[in-house]
């Protein structure tokens, strides 16, 4: 197959078309505006696709809206995504590819969000081993950072580094398609924001923040330490003076690429353990669903314990477990014996050891002691020699754990519970 048709404005071939399909079917997802599937998509996947391809090509290709989905956040409040229809999420996907490699190149090594070849565990990593070295952390939280993005200004880094119009076309298209809202209404942009949802949105956003962010911190403060994940970044200070005048500077950088640092959930945190003794108020931070603060810990050459400053999965993290424990039902779950429990619940389980027992994965204890429970209660429910004898249904899961080692995926690495 010819790669690229000579006859079209825009050098957008099929087999681009078909890679960008393959990740977005890979990632799965909802429907958007149009209601269609992915399962639907595929029934005239050919169709489809050839389609996009043949309007992308030739520069009339304009994105449909994008259909609002709200998802409950940690503190109660509501995270508002934009779900774009299939079509446009392989469109973007088309340009997000075209684009990345160049971008990557410019981007700081500090920053880990959506990322080829980064992820949280080495931000996670990168905060852990400096709060180690600093006393001071500036935990940033930026308020509504992807609903503010200021277009202009994101236009503007874009056309810095892609000099192909047909591509920043599209973008430009994508920063002003509409938002329909629940009861059908159609929400108009006003110059800012990318939707949280769209494929391309997380590589705009990083785009945006290193300009903002990144490559001012690292010019103005040479010396700072620093992570960011997409929004969420912790920077590292030396003293409490430091801390405290980087802040206002950065509120005063926030302002002028008109953004806002939200005044409740952005401090400064001191590192204590035992070395650092000062008396402050805030010695805890979250960052990507751990907690960072001063924790009891062993020393690996002498066998005591010491205060030190660790970080281990957080109380929200482990409530959202918990909660998702409760939605998935043991109670009512039909199956004749533990196996299928196991089998439905394993793919959940291996998710969380695998992110938050990379450190203190101890602390997951409390959550398998939760399952445990659980487990015993659907043991009295489904065996009537159970019912009357808690005892009995926590010996008979101890005799199944012994036997079956590796039925449940934290049982073969051997957490306790």
């Amino acid at each position: 197959m010819n790669l690229w048709n000579e006859t079209k404005s825009i050098p957008i071939s099929r087999s681009q078309v078909w890679e960008a399909y393959k990740k977005v079917r890979a990632n799965n997802g909802s429907a958007g505006v149009d209601e269609l599937s992915m399962a639907k998509f595929d029934v005239n996947r050919s169709k489809h696709l050839y389609k996009l391809w043949n309007r992308m090509a030739s520069g009339c290709y304009f994105p449909p809206a994008v259909k609002e989905v709200e998802i409950l956040k940690k503190d109660g409040n509501v995270r508002k995504l934009g779900i774009p229809t299939i079509s446009d999420r392989v469109a973007q996907m088309v340009v997000k590819m075209y684009l990345e490699p160049r971008f990557e190149k410019v981007f700081s090594p500090s920053s880990y969000g959506y990322r080829l070849h980064k992820n949280a565990h080495q931000a996670l990593a990168s905060v852990r081993e400096n709060c180690w070295k600093n006393d001071w952390v500036i935990d940033l939280d930026i308020k509504g950072f992807f609903d503010n993005i200021d277009h202009k200004k994101l236009m503007k880094a874009v056309q810095k580094h892609v000099p192909e119009k047909w591509a920043c076309m599209y973008i430009t298209r994508w920063l002003n398609m509409p938002v329909q809202k629940k009861n059908g209404e159609l929400q108009k942009k006003d110059g800012k924001g990318t939707p949280q949802g769209g494929v391309i949105s997380p590589l705009l956003a990083n785009l945006f923040l290193h300009y903002a962010f990144d490559k001012w911190l690292e010019q103005q403060y040479p010396t700072v330490k620093f992570a960011r994940y997409a929004d969420d970044a912790v920077i590292h200070c030396t003293n409490k003076r430091q801390a405290e005048e980087l802040l206002q500077s950065l509120n005063e950088r926030m302002q002028c690429c008109k953004l806002e640092l939200h005044p409740d959930k952005t401090k400064l945190v001191y590192c204590r353990d035992f070395k650092r003794k000062g008396k402050y108020k805030s010695v805890k931070f979250d960052f990507l669903g751990y907690s960072f603060q001063p924790r009891t810990a062993k020393s690996s050459r002498t066998g005591r314990l010491f205060l030190g400053y660790d970080c281990a999965i957080s109380i929200s993290s482990r409530k959202r477990i918990a909660d998702k424990l409760e939605e998935l039902n043991l109670m009512d779950m039909s199956f004749k014996s533990i196996v299928g429990i196991a089998q439905k619940l394993n793919p959940y389980i291996r998710g969380w050891v695998n992110y938050y027992g990379k450190f203190r994965g101890s602390e997951l204890s409390k959550i398998f002691y939760l399952l445990r429970c659980r487990l015993v209660r659907w043991a009295r429910k489904r065996y009537k020699r159970y019912r009357n004898s808690l005892n009995k249904a926590y010996a008979w899961l101890d005799r199944v754990r012994k036997q079956y080692t590796y039925l449940f995926y934290h049982w073969q690495l051997g957490y306790s519970n």
